[in-house]
Formats: structure tokens, sequence, C-alpha cells
């Protein structure tokens, strides 16, 4: 069985017709892919979402060139017959640790090549003001860039399972563990733009596990998809198991250790979020990723042990929420960013700006969903 959709909550993802000017475009900017689409202030697709490879191996230049190319194409799709097309801000969710007061990469991995460093904001920024890209005032469009978690839980937050509250903290699990706060309506970032690294708390159950980041005992050396996969493998020696849905269905058949594996997994994240949780005090955990389309094997004990761990006020208070969105959230929430920045800029929009320090979400009057 899988977990229901949040209830009460009708994704905007379809996309819908007209590309008005000013429209804002939301690119996904991934180590294998890159997505982008027009998106509306209601949060709805106003194009359909364009892809295309990431040159990940070409460098920064090339994935700058990319992320461009597809954006002039999402404008130029949308523009009336015989007008160019007008963008108001562009807002990019990317992978690696990014500084979103001005849109620079401080870290990254080595899944796009020489990604640490790279300016996406002000790169981007040139390339389609040499393109002709305009905003509806002739200026070149804002660009916003934040991480591709951040962006994805802006979205979620304030058009997906989230929405309708002031705080949310939202988790990404699939090849890695991520998490993005979002606090009295805002985005946190925190001191270093590190907040909700959640991968890499220390870990009781990782104990003897060695991260993807290379230190021992972190969450994401148990709880993320390969992870699982990798530790099913190396109790089992079994090599055909490449990746967690495997793990779940011969857990669902009865294979003790895939069971086993499945489960640790589980309560190694529902333990992370408890302590999140006593932390913040948010009003919803909000799961997302591969591992969020699992069955009970996984929904069960992650519910059981958040639950759990925490004091009864709050245990009896948090909703857990299955995220709402899909693949379309970071493209929505990076559109919303940017929207929001734009609003704030003084006098005409500048591109390559940094990020929305204001309201993250703005917490509507709509009735709250049920947890699941």
């Amino acid at each position: 069985m899988r977990p229901p959709s949040a209830a009460g909550v009708r994704p905007p993802c379809a996309p819908r017709p007209g590309g008005a000017p000013g429209a804002l475009v939301g690119v996904d900017l991934g180590g294998t892919k890159i997505a982008a689409a027009l998106v509306g202030p209601d949060g709805a697709l106003r194009s359909a979402t364009l892809r295309t490879p990431t040159p990940a191996r070409r460098g920064p230049d090339a994935v700058l060139d990319a992320v461009a190319d597809l954006v002039e194409r999402v404008v130029a799709g949308a523009a009336a017959p015989g007008r160019p097309g007008a963008v108001a801000a562009v807002g990019i969710g990317s992978a690696g640790v990014i500084d979103a007061e001005r849109g620079v990469v401080l870290s990254a991995t080595d899944a796009i090549a020489g990604w640490t460093g790279t300016d996406v904001a002000g790169g981007v920024s040139e390339r389609l003001a040499a393109a002709g890209v305009r905003a509806p005032d002739g200026a070149a469009p804002l660009v916003h860039v934040d991480n591709d978690v951040n962006a994805h839980a802006a979205g979620e937050a304030r058009f997906g399972a989230g929405r309708g509250r002031s705080s949310a903290l939202v988790v990404a699990v699939g090849t890695g563990v991520g998490a993005a706060l979002v606090l009295d309506g805002r985005i946190h970032h925190g001191a270093h733009f590190l907040a909700g690294e959640m991968g890499h708390m220390p870990c009781g159950e990782a104990q003897g596990e060695t991260c993807t980041c290379g230190r021992p005992g972190h969450l994401e050396a148990v709880a993320a998809g390969p992870q699982i996969a990798r530790r099913y493998r190396r109790a089992t020696g079994d090599e055909t198991v490449t990746g967690a849905v495997q793990v779940e269905r011969l857990a669902e058949a009865g294979d003790a250790v895939a069971r086993r594996v499945y489960r640790q997994a589980a309560l190694a994240l529902g333990r992370a979020l408890a302590g999140a949780v006593t932390v913040l005090d948010p009003e919803a955990v909000i799961v997302s990723g591969g591992l969020a389309r699992s069955g009970g094997l996984w929904w069960g004990p992650l519910r059981r042990t958040l639950r759990g761990e925490l004091v009864d006020l709050v245990a009896e208070r948090i909703e857990i929420l299955p995220a709402a969105l899909g693949g379309a959230a970071p493209i929505i929430g990076a559109a919303h960013e940017a929207r929001l920045r734009l609003a704030r800029a003084p006098g005409p929009a500048r591109p390559g700006t940094g990020s929305d320090t204001g309201p993250g979400i703005d917490p509507d009057t709509r009735p709250r969903q049920e947890a699941p």
C-alpha cells in the first residue's frame, strides 16, 4: 500500500495555457538533468516542462549555457506569435551549497565538474541578456538561485502539502538525505547556508558506516536509497540488488534481511526527524523523494519512531505528510522565491541578485489538510 496524497491538496502541476508578459521561469538544475517551465503566481505551471541532460562533465560554462538555452526555449514557447517573450524573473534550484544572497556555489560534490565557486546567477543573467531575453520593462530579468532542496521546500510549503502552515520541515529522501526549514514563513538558510543538511547528522544506527561525504556515522549512510541497497548487498552477497525499490519488494515478500535493513533506514530517519522537530517545533514534517513513495514497511516505522521520540504535546499534534507536488516542486518553488525577491527589489529589477529574505510561504486561510 502506498501512502495517500496529502488530503485536500490538488497539486498545481497541470500546465495551464497563457504565458503572460512578465511570467516567471522556474529551473531545477541537478547533476543529471535540467528542467524548466513557466510558473504563475498561483504556483500553477503555465507551460510544458522542458528538459535537457546536464553536461556535468563539461564544466560550469557548459552547464550555464544549457540553463540559459532552456530558459530561452521556455520563454519563446510561451510568447504570442510574432512577439518576443518576456520574463520578469528566473528562479533556479541548484545542486550544491548555495550562497543564496549572491547566487554562488559555495560547495558541491563532483556531480558537476568544477561547480564549486560558480556564479550561477551572474552567469545565467549574462547569457540571457546576450540572447535578448528581457523583462517587460526592457531590463534584464532578475535571476535568483538557491539550493535545490530549499527550492523544493518553498514549493511544497506554499503550494503543496504545507499550504496554510507557517512552518514546516521538508525532508527529501532518495539518492541522498536532505532537508529544508520553513520557519515563520521563511526559508531558513542558516549562517553558512547549510541549514537542513540532515543527511550529515550523526546517527547511532550508522556506527561503522561511511557516509558519502567520507565521514563515518552519518544518517545518509543508512537512510538513503543507494545505501539501503548497499547494506543489503553487504549482508547477503546478492550483487543483483542495486536499488531501494528492490529491497522493498524483497521485504514485502518476506525476506528477513530486507525487512531489517528497510526498517533500520526508517527508524534512523524517524529518530533524526524527532531531534529536529524537538529543536524547531514546526507545524508539519513533509516527506518527499523516492523513498516517500514506499509503502507501510517504511512509513509505519518512520511515523511510530518519530512520534515515539517526541514529548506528548508535540507527538499528538505534529503532522507527518507525504509531499504533494512531485517533481514539479523545485520548479514551482524556485519561481516562487524569485517572485518574492522581485517584489522586494528596490526600483527596476536587477539581474543576478540574491535571495528572498522575506516570507518564503504566505499562510492562507484554506482549510488545513489532515495528516495521512
